[in-house]
């Protein structure tokens, strides 16, 4: 790690000590919205908004490793924000599509942190890219139109632009939507990590326009999801590596019958075992981070199987955590439930262990 990687680790980590306390994380996710303007501008003042938006566009041109080292601080803090979707998702996918016109209109706005963003692919049940796609777009007499449902949608409320993965006559593209349109309904899902907002989003031949060319939508959207897929381990990463030092400190601190519960040989084990698999998340995490800069061969396989392992890792580690709290670990008062369910939230987010496990094995030619 260069010398301007841990200053931006120590800077986001400082900010979110402040910004993302557990009251205020608390506070966000009562809200519609889940995030705070305030905290919104100054992410984008420390230039965090525009890591993945180049330098001719006003942002850091930085790249997969940066995110990574950025995505871990907030998983540690479970900042409530659209950051994954907005300065992730959106950016990746535009660098994707290749079109100079959008790029230009978006991407110094979202930089700037002036303009939130998503995208919207999954429908159905599952949070992938469908096999089939059954939202379509047709031209009409004023251009482009929308129509269909998407699910699982990153802070759908708080969006000023949809990206939506749609059927055309030529194959699969991209459109941009207004979310003020008056054939865009969005409704809130009912999650069990309220940190992080998500949406359905409904299209009634909703105007749109065409982003890049028809034919490519599939593989801009599995380039940019595979994108926001690194900063998932990150984000997986931080939270595990926070949930260890709330079960070591617990038990540090924790008398029973004269002792700390942390002499205790079976906490012991438990502590043990969860910085194991901590540890390894952040080993898998940074690893797959530094292959994607790279594009090293075979990085979407070790992307894959780090997806599925970090999920399953991230679930124990929280799961864990609580059992070393006892009772107090399950009480809405104590912050330990809410990394369990950022991460049974995050082993679902773009697709379920297996999946990913079926993807190794397809990327490995297995």
């Amino acid at each position: 790690m260069t010398e301007e990687q841990r200053a931006l680790r120590s800077a986001v980590a400082d900010l979110l000590a402040k910004r993302s306390t557990e009251e205020q994380v608390r506070a966000l996710m009562a809200t519609d919205a889940g995030f705070d303007p305030a905290v919104w501008q100054e992410l984008a003042t420390m230039g965090l908004l525009g890591l993945l938006v180049d330098e001719r566009h006003g942002g850091a041109g930085a790249g997969p490793v940066e995110v990574g080292i950025v995505a871990e601080e907030m998983g540690r803090a479970l900042l409530v924000s659209p950051f994954l979707a907005t300065a992730v998702l959106v950016p990746a996918l535009l660098a994707a599509l290749g079109d100079a016109a959008e790029s230009t209109a978006v991407l110094p706005r979202i930089a700037a942190g002036s303009l939130i963003a998503t995208a919207a692919f999954a429908e159905g049940s599952s949070a992938r890219l469908p096999e089939r796609i059954s939202t379509v777009a047709s031209v009409s007499d004023d251009g482009w139109r929308v129509s269909g449902e998407k699910r699982f949608v990153l802070d759908g409320l708080s969006a000023a632009v949809i990206y939506v993965l749609a059927g055309t006559p030529d194959g699969p593209a991209v459109f941009a939507v207004d979310a003020a349109d008056p054939g865009v309904r969005v409704t809130p899902l009912t999650t069990v990590d309220a940190t992080r907002k998500q949406c359905a989003v409904r299209f009634v031949d909703a105007q749109a326009r065409l982003i890049g060319e028809p034919g490519c939508g599939v593989q801009a959207f599995t380039t940019a999801v595979d994108a926001a897929a690194v900063a998932l381990l990150g984000e997986q990463a931080g939270g595990a590596r926070r949930a260890v030092e709330m079960a070591v400190d617990y038990a540090k601190t924790r008398y029973q019958f004269g002792r700390a519960i942390g002499s205790f040989q079976a906490v012991k084990h438990l502590c043990a075992d969860m910085l194991l698999e901590a540890e390894s998340t952040v080993s898998a995490a940074r690893h797959v981070a530094a292959a994607c800069a790279d594009r090293t061969p075979g990085w979407l396989a070790d992307l894959a199987l780090a997806q599925a392992y970090c999920s399953d890792a991230y679930v124990f580690v929280a799961a864990t955590n609580i059992q070393v709290h006892g009772g107090i670990g399950f009480t809405w008062e104590h912050p330990a439930h809410l990394y369990l369910r950022r991460a049974r939230s995050d082993a679902q987010l773009l697709g379920s262990p297996s999946w990913h496990r079926e993807r190794y094995l397809q990327q490995i030619g297995a």
